[in-house]
C-alpha cells in the first residue's frame, strides 16, 4: 500500500513539474497522428481530382487486352467527375494494335503490355513523345477448377495429351510464356528439352492472353499461361493457380504513350499522368500488377 501511495504521490510531483501522466502523452501523439493521416488522405485525395479534371473531352485509348478491368474502372471515376469526357477503349493484343495505328487508325493513348511493341511504334513514327512505364506484370499457370488433366505441378505439363493453350509468340504474354519456359529448359530440374516437351502437347494459340484465360475457364483446356491478373473475379472460382516461382517468371512491363497526331493531346497526357498518379496506382495494385515503382 505504502508503494502505491509513493507512485501517486510521484506523479504529482511530475504533474508539478509540469510532465504530463503517459495516458495523455499517449493521447496527444495519437491526436498528432490521426491528424497528419487526415491530411495526407485530403491531400491525396486533392491531387486526384484535380489529376482527373484536366482529362477533358473525348479520348480513345488502345490498350492491352490485360488491362480491361483496371482501365474500366479508372474510366468509370473520370467520366463521373467529368461529365462531359467520354473514354472509348480497343482492347486487343498488342501487336493488333501497333498493326492498327500504324495502318492509320485513330488513337490517343496506346498502352502496351511490352515493350518492344513499344518501340516498333516509336520507330514506325506512330507514338509522340518518350513512353513511360505504368506497371508491371507476372504469369501464372492456370487449370480448370476440376482440373480433369491433373496438372498439380509445372512438370506435369510435359504429360501426352495434355491439351494446352498460349497467347500467340507474337503477344506479349505468349512471348513471355515461351521466354519463361526456356528459363525452365536451363535448369537440370525441368531439363534442356522441356520447351519442347510443353510445346508439344500446345493446342491453341490465341490473339490475346484474355482469350486463353477464357479456354481455361470454360474446360477447353487443360492448362494455360496468363498474366497473374487474368485471374479476376469473375474466373476465380473457375481455375485453379499453379505459380511460377520468381527464378523461371518474366516480368512484364507496360509502357504508355500519346498517340502521334491525337485530336486531344492534352487530354491524352493528362490521361497518362492520372495512370502514373497513386490514385490510379492504387486501382492496378487491386487488380493484380505490380505497380510502377515497385
Amino acid at each position: 500500500m505504502r508503494r502505491a501511495i509513493n507512485i501517486g504521490r510521484e506523479v504529482v510531483k511530475q504533474g508539478d513539474r509540469g510532465l504530463q501522466p503517459r495516458g495523455v502523452r499517449h493521447a496527444r501523439r495519437l491526436i498528432v497522428w490521426i491528424l497528419a493521416v487526415v491530411w495526407l488522405l485530403l491531400s491525396i485525395g486533392s491531387a486526384t481530382a484535380s489529376d482527373v479534371r484536366r482529362i477533358q473531352g473525348e479520348l480513345t485509348i488502345f490498350t492491352a487486352a490485360s488491362l480491361t478491368d483496371a482501365f474500366k474502372e479508372m474510366a468509370a471515376r473520370i467520366e463521373q467527375t467529368n461529365r462531359g469526357t467520354r473514354l472509348t477503349f480497343n482492347f486487343a493484343g498488342s501487336p493488333t494494335l501497333r498493326t492498327q495505328l500504324a495502318q492509320g487508325a485513330r488513337a490517343d493513348v496506346f498502352a502496351s503490355a511490352d515493350e518492344p511493341n513499344m518501340d516498333s511504334a516509336a520507330k514506325d513514327g506512330t507514338i509522340s513523345g518518350a513512353p513511360r512505364i505504368f506497371a508491371r506484370n507476372l504469369l501464372v499457370v492456370i487449370v480448370p477448377v476440376n482440373n480433369p488433366a491433373g496438372i498439380k505441378t509445372l512438370t506435369d505439363m510435359t504429360r501426352p495429351k495434355i491439351k494446352l493453350v498460349l497467347a500467340n509468340k507474337d503477344v506479349p504474354a505468349g512471348n513471355y510464356a515461351r521466354q519463361a519456359l526456356e528459363k525452365m529448359s536451363r535448369d537440370p530440374a525441368f531439363g534442356h528439352d522441356f520447351t519442347r516437351r510443353v510445346l508439344a502437347n500446345l493446342a491453341s494459340e490465341e490473339m490475346n492472353v484474355k482469350q486463353v484465360a477464357s479456354k481455361v475457364q470454360l474446360g477447353e483446356a487443360d492448362a494455360g499461361i496468363v498474366y497473374s491478373t487474368d485471374v479476376t473475379l469473375a474466373i476465380r472460382s473457375a481455375v485453379r493457380v499453379i505459380d511460377i516461382p520468381s527464378e523461371w517468371n518474366v516480368i512484364a512491363k507496360y509502357p504508355i504513350a500519346v498517340v502521334q497526331g491525337t485530336r486531344n493531346e492534352s487530354g491524352a497526357r493528362a490521361f497518362i499522368e492520372y495512370v502514373l498518379s497513386p490514385a490510379a496506382q492504387a486501382i492496378l495494385e487491386r487488380h493484380g500488377f505490380l505497380v510502377a515503382g515497385s
